[in-house]
């Protein structure tokens, strides 16, 4: 290479920096507008004047103000961290394996959750959401750990084919159990089939207080190891030779996508797509540095959920779709782009 391409290359690189920090911070004024649009709608549309008063100047009188309190607040921000979970869980995992098909429910991690779920649910017969957490993180690691450890078995170690083969078996696997269970026990699957859906219906602050924190941490843990993983993307060899210790990456990694893809599933139950579409998105964006790509992706992510919550809420209302409805019908086409142009 020339010296006249490689500064037209590093100038390159400087100028589109100099746009990552005013493009996440239009992204975060972007969320908010949506955040507070996405409160206003539903079965009843509520005016924004109120929307604000009902935030700002709380009046415990006003029933509109109750209906945001306890209802849409909860919903909305259930949505947002969520979608901000699912997407930062699904670019680990990609960075991780560089698979661009990986995301938390191709490689088993949702499907192990909602087993989870619903093994707690018919054992322990109690319906409520706030006891979902621990089962969701239990089922979501180990889930994780067979199908890595699977995808690793064998000349050559895991790569990004044995991985997606060994996902779609164990998710295969698991989700059978899952459908054994709900087919022959009819009060589970009455009380848990609009979960099962993927839905943010219903979800009360208590229950949003008691798993934000361990998708927090997890976002908190991905930021750190945000710089391990652009080497690992890179490949292990490179990873090495650089004097990473992968293992131990890797480990930590896969502790965050537990935190934040079981979190998710616990909150709102297995919302699928979120975590395959919104890296790529944030990698078109940004290029290959997962330094700007999480940040990206947990915005875009949130962006995503509550925008498609709204949709799912009005489209037929006052009937609602589930919003893992409508993530899926928005993630089946890119699915299919993903898989005929995209992996090699």
């Amino acid at each position: 290479m020339t010296s006249t391409a490689k500064s037209l290359s590093s100038f390159r690189f400087v100028s589109k920096r100099y746009f990552l920090l005013p493009g996440l911070l239009l992204g975060g004024g972007i969320l908010v507008f949506a955040f507070l649009w996405s409160i206003g709608k539903g079965a009843a549309e509520i005016d924004r004047q109120v929307v604000y008063d009902a935030l700002v100047h709380h009046d415990d009188t006003n029933f509109s103000h109750l209906i945001i309190q306890l209802v849409r607040l909860p919903r909305v921000l259930s949505g947002m961290i969520v979608g901000a979970s699912l997407a930062v869980a699904g670019a680990l995992m990609q960075g991780l394996t560089r698979n661009p098909l990986a995301d938390p429910g191709l490689l088993g991690i949702t499907s192990g959750a909602t087993f989870a779920v619903v093994m707690s649910l018919y054992l322990l017969d109690d319906p409520s959401l706030s006891n979902y957490a621990l089962f969701a993180f239990i089922g979501s690691a180990t889930a994780g750990a067979i199908v890595y450890g699977l995808g690793s078995m064998g000349r050559g170690g895991s790569t990004p084919l044995k991985l997606t083969l060994a996902g779609v078996i164990v998710s295969a696997f698991i989700s059978s159990f899952t459908a054994a269970i709900l087919v022959t026990d009819q009060q589970t699957l009455d009380q848990i089939r609009f979960w099962m859906a993927g839905s943010l219906a219903g979800r009360e602050m208590p229950l949003f207080r008691q798993t934000a924190p361990y998708m927090l941490f997890g976002l908190g843990m991905a930021l750190v190891l945000a710089r391990q993983i652009t080497t690992i993307s890179l490949g292990e060899d490179v990873a090495r030779g650089l004097g990473q210790n992968t293992v131990w990456v890797k480990g930590l990694a896969a502790v965050a996508i537990t935190l934040l893809a079981g979190g998710a599933v616990a909150l709102a139950g297995p919302i699928g797509f979120v975590g395959l579409i919104v890296p790529h998105l944030a990698r078109m964006l940004v290029g290959a540095d997962y330094r700007w790509i999480i940040p990206y992706s947990a915005l875009m992510g949130a962006l995503l959920v509550i925008v498609a919550d709204v949709y799912a809420r009005i489209l037929i209302k006052p009937q609602e779709i589930p919003v893992g409805v409508m993530l899926a019908l928005i993630g089946t086409p890119f699915f299919i782009y993903l898989a005929r142009w995209r992996v090699k």
